[in-house]
């Protein structure tokens, strides 16, 4: 074979070679990203908290919630006065005899203006020594013997009790009567009411009308409407009692040596907590 011939035939051998390596690369390199695809696993993004959780709000019911207050006023009709006496001496048993020698005057006073028994109790009784007030005693002259002498101490003794006066124009009265028989300490005279059932449910019905009168306000002012009672509860010290000032004439006929003692009106305030549903 001529050599020319030779030559040219060894050119293709090698150029058909290269050729076929080439395409053989080409296209296992186009298949490769489908198989990696297949072969890996999709990471799945981390749910944000609009995801994972429904929105707080969601699940509220829609309501309303007031305090409701009632308010009533009524004259008392009983009268409660806290009077004894408070005596000394120089020893115990003498103290309590004065003490005791004293009420008795007292309590037949009393008994003297038709009070019961059962509305005479024993609020203190109380025995105590006082002893004498500490200082310096001064140096005795010189050409005397001795020193002045230590003053002594006391006892005390208290006895005080409360009387219930069911009849108002007798306080001024009984007070006189109690100073007179030997009555050195009082306390004070408290005005109230032997029953106050029916006003305590007075004051409970008005906080309960209240309560919805507030409610439909802000509701209206919202743009919506209170429907039916979810929750109704008592505040806590929501009942209050308060003497209210009595008007002048009040005081006519409640003199005496112990002077004008008016027994006004009690006020009485109760407070509610309500939830209402809204529509």
């Amino acid at each position: 074979m001529p050599k020319n011939n030779i030559v040219a035939l060894i050119i293709t051998v090698v150029v058909l070679t290269a050729v076929a390596m080439f395409g053989t690369q080409f296209a296992g390199s186009s298949n490769m990203p489908e198989a990696e695809a297949a072969a890996v696993t999709p990471t799945p993004l981390p749910a944000t908290a609009s995801t994972q959780t429904q929105p707080a709000a969601a699940g509220l019911p829609r309501a309303i919630t007031v305090v409701g207050q009632g308010k009533v006023s009524a004259a008392p009709d009983i009268a409660t006065v806290v009077l004894g006496v408070n005596v000394s001496a120089a020893t115990v048993e003498q103290a309590m005899e004065d003490a005791s020698s004293r009420m008795d005057k007292i309590m037949a006073a009393l008994k003297k203006l038709n009070i019961s028994d059962k509305d005479i109790t024993t609020s203190n009784y109380s025995i105590y020594y006082e002893e004498p007030p500490r200082y310096e005693m001064p140096a005795a002259p010189k050409g005397t013997e001795g020193s002045a002498e230590t003053p002594a101490g006391v006892y005390r003794v208290s006895n005080m009790v409360t009387v219930k006066i069911r009849k108002l124009d007798q306080v001024g009265e009984l007070i006189d009567a109690a100073v007179a028989a030997g009555a050195n300490s009082l306390w004070g005279v408290n005005f109230d009411l032997e029953d106050r059932t029916e006003l305590e449910a007075n004051a409970r019905a008005q906080a309960v009308e209240n309560a919805r009168q507030r409610a439909e306000e802000l509701a209206k002012l919202a743009g919506v409407k209170v429907g039916g009672v979810v929750q109704i509860s008592e505040v806590i010290g929501g009942g209050t009692y308060y003497p209210m000032p009595a008007a002048p004439r009040a005081a006519e006929g409640m003199g005496g040596g112990a002077g004008p003692i008016s027994p006004g009106e009690l006020e009485i305030t109760y407070q509610i907590q309500v939830t209402f549903e809204l529509q």
